[in-house]
């Protein structure tokens, strides 16, 4: 509780002082739309408050939902929700030292995290260092995952239920981009702490992934002492899109002991695929993901925790109205559809040779509303599918999602 209220007075001093600073002084620094941006850059690809003379910028996120959603019939009626409170503060240490923090308070206050918090030297386009608390490059979403930039509430259950959604451990790596012309190639590499055995030994009694969220040790501490890998590599083209292709791979269980060796080194493996685009003419947004699991789990676990597992989502984003509308001149609306799909288990029961289900399926259409382009208002209808390890009808879960979410 101490630590919470040290948080609270903290941030409210800071609000405080920035309100006494003359609004002369203050200056709001947007995203650069000059060059064409990949989802690495999103980390910094954000809008900041600068102070005169003063050499740190500040900034931030807000996302609220109301939802009505109903699993075979039964619901919990109305809910009201308080996603989260994200604060960023950067600060350009020197001409090539920048610092930049990500701080993120869910459910209110029921999880407080700092998801990034590194410092980058750049020695080279192509050859820079970064530092600290890293957001493990896998996929796209988990870099580029702030609320503002996206058409849905709920975030892709590939991205947070099959992979551990904004992971992010204490290590040191490499990134490096590069211009030719029209085409931007960019690379990341990362050695970091990483997972532990919670991923099978868990609540969900199955393997879980962002399980070893739950373990704040690995901010000061490797579990096995074995670096977790992360690395990908990204190819874009104007008007063509981006494509990435990313790894994230190590030891996961602790094999030894104070020298005793007590279990062989059981690995994960994930693979991941993303791309992105602006298709011509209809400026159509099309954005996929796709990854891959696969783990070393113990023959003494039941069938049941998956070994391998897949899933993946496509967004399309289409904007039918550009205008005036109350007032904000440059006002977006758009039509969006959100398609996912999660296999939690891909293996076959020993004794039948039939499939392990255990997979969901989802659906969401969505309209939403963008009075400038740094906020959005959002309307989803989410139908899902969910289906059991043997495979029994599918359990229907269907609802209404209202809300809105903001830099700020």
């Amino acid at each position: 509780m101490k630590k919470m209220y040290m948080i609270s007075i903290m941030v409210l001093l800071s609000f405080t002082t920035i309100a006494q600073i003359d609004a002369t002084l203050l200056k709001r620094v947007t995203q650069d739309t000059v060059a064409m941006k990949l989802n690495m850059d999103a980390v910094y690809n954000r809008p900041f408050l600068t102070m005169a003379k003063i050499p740190v910028a500040l900034g931030g996120y807000v996302e609220a939902n109301w939802q009505h959603l109903g699993t075979d019939g039964i619901s919990e009626g109305h809910q009201f929700q308080m996603r989260r409170l994200t604060l960023f503060v950067a600060s350009s240490i020197y001409k090539r030292i920048k610092f930049l923090s990500e701080i993120e308070f869910e459910d209110g206050t029921k999880e407080i995290n700092i998801e990034f918090a590194s410092v980058d030297i750049e020695f080279h386009p192509l050859f820079n260092l970064r530092g600290g608390i890293v957001m493990n490059p896998i996929g796209s979403f988990n870099q580029n995952h702030d609320g503002p930039k996206w058409e849905f509430i709920d975030r892709p259950i590939s991205a947070t239920q099959m992979l551990p959604a904004t992971w992010s451990n204490v290590g040191f790596g490499v990134f490096g981009k590069l211009y030719r012309k029209e085409w931007v190639y960019a690379y990341e590499m990362y050695l970091t702490n990483g997972f532990d055995d919670q991923i099978v030994s868990n609540e969900e009694n199955k393997t879980f992934l962002p399980a070893s969220k739950k373990n704040p040790d690995r901010f000061e501490e490797s579990f096995n002492g074995v670096p977790l890998v992360t690395a990908k590599v990204a190819l874009g083209k104007r008007q063509v899109g981006e494509v990435g292709v990313s790894y994230m791979g190590g030891v996961y269980n602790k094999f030894q002991d104070d020298g005793l060796v007590i279990d062989k080194k059981r690995r994960v493996h994930v693979f991941a695929l993303d791309f992105s685009t602006t298709l011509p003419f209809l400026s159509t947004w099309l954005n996929a993901e796709a990854a891959w699991v696969k783990v070393d789990v113990p023959n003494t676990y039941s069938q049941h925790y998956g070994r391998n597992q897949m899933g993946a989502f496509v967004d399309l984003v289409q904007p039918v109205f550009k205008g005036t509308v109350f007032g904000f001149e440059r006002s977006v609306l758009n039509v969006a559809l959100r398609t996912e799909y999660v296999d939690w288990n891909k293996s076959r029961f020993e004794e039948t040779g039939t499939h392990i289900r255990e997979d969901v399926l989802a659906v969401v259409p969505g309209l939403s509303w963008r009075p400038t382009a740094q906020t959005v208002i959002r309307l989803n209808y989410r139908y899902q599918w969910q289906t059991d390890l043997f495979g029994n009808p599918a359990s229907k879960t269907a609802g209404f999602q209202i809300g809105f979410s903001s830099y700020f």
